[in-house]
Order: structure tokens, then C-alpha cells, then sequence
């Protein structure tokens, strides 16, 4: 089935109203870094431990990122917009941006709400994206750091409030 253009924008309306976290996904190919800003991530698998992401076939880098070894996923704080807004864009991202090298030598960003250290499981066709599902090797959080999330074509701000359990499983699965 093919949407005009007029039914995809409506449809990228529809999907808006779903909050998202902002992740910034790196990765290093032949001494290459690079980097790009995404809401299509997503948890897949406790066991084994998978994540995926999704890159747009269109993408210049997408050659690139099918050659990577392994990730970095980073869930991107309240206070790196400035940070979403770069790897969001064409251009020199990398410079001033402070970074180390982390599994599969995918550069590692400080100040992050999670990170997630992948490597790369398998790449899947998926209409106008490929779908990018990594197993995770290593992984860190700082709960204390509110996410930045996404909404609705625009940042939004996450209303704090009492935290929920947390214990497995959760009713909701079922």
C-alpha cells in the first residue's frame, strides 16, 4: 500500500502523539565516527539482550552503519537538545564534542541518561527503512538525569512525579 503525500503527513501526525526518549546512536567504521539522532529505538529482547533502531534507506552514512561492528546508544538527557540538534543535521558533528572510545571503538558521549553498548546482530528490510537489532554487551544508567523526550514534532518536558515499581514482570504484560 502507497500513501500519498498528503496521507503520510497525516499518518507522521498520528505517530507524533506518541512520546518518545531521544537517543543518539554512534558507531565507528574504518576510523570513521559516526553519529546520528533518532526516536526509532526501541527494547526488543531480554533473552538474549536486544535493542533496534531504525535508519532511513535514503541516509548517506546508511552503507556506512551496515558495516558496523557494534554501537553505542545513548539516551540523551533534558539538558542535550543542543546535542540532539547536531546529530540531527548534515555537517561536522564531531567537533568540540567531547567523547571516548567505548566496545567496537563507538565513540562514548558524558552527561547521558543511559548508555548501551552493542554489537551488531542483524540488519533487516523494513519498507523504507532497515531495522538495526544489536545484542547489548554493556550497559549503564543515571537515574537521577531526566530523559529527553520527544513529542508531537517538538521537544517536550517530562513532568517528574513518584517513580512506579519497577519489579519484573509488570501486570501489564499480562
Amino acid at each position: 500500500m502507497s500513501l500519498s503525500v498528503e496521507e503520510q503527513k497525516a499518518l507522521r501526525g498520528t505517530l507524533g502523539q506518541f512520546p518518545t526518549g531521544v537517543c543518539l546512536i554512534t558507531c565507528a567504521v574504518g576510523g570513521e565516527k559516526l553519529g546520528m539522532t533518532m526516536t526509532s529505538f526501541n527494547s526488543l529482547s531480554l533473552t538474549p539482550p536486544l535493542i533496534l533502531f531504525s535508519i532511513d534507506k535514503r541516509a548517506r552514512s546508511l552503507p556506512q552503519w551496515e558495516k558496523a561492528e557494534g554501537y553505542a546508544v545513548h539516551v540523551l538527557s533534558s539538558t542535550q537538545q543542543d546535542l540532539s540538534n547536531r546529530f540531527a543535521r548534515p555537517g561536522d558533528k564531531w567537533a568540540g564534542v567531547p567523547h571516548g572510545t567505548g566496545l567496537h571503538d563507538a565513540p562514548v558521549l558524558p552527561g547521558v541518561t543511559a548508555l548501551m553498548e552493542c554489537r551488531a546482530f542483524r540488519v533487516e528490510d523494513a519498507g523504507d527503512h532497515l531495522l538495526f537489532i544489536a545484542e547489548v554487551e554493556r550497559h549503564s544508567a543515571d537515574p537521577d538525569r531526566d530523559p529527553l523526550v520527544f513529542a508531537r514534532g517538538r521537544y517536550a518536558a517530562l513532568e517528574t512525579g513518584e517513580r512506579a515499581d519497577t519489579g519484573w514482570p509488570l501486570a501489564i504484560h499480562y
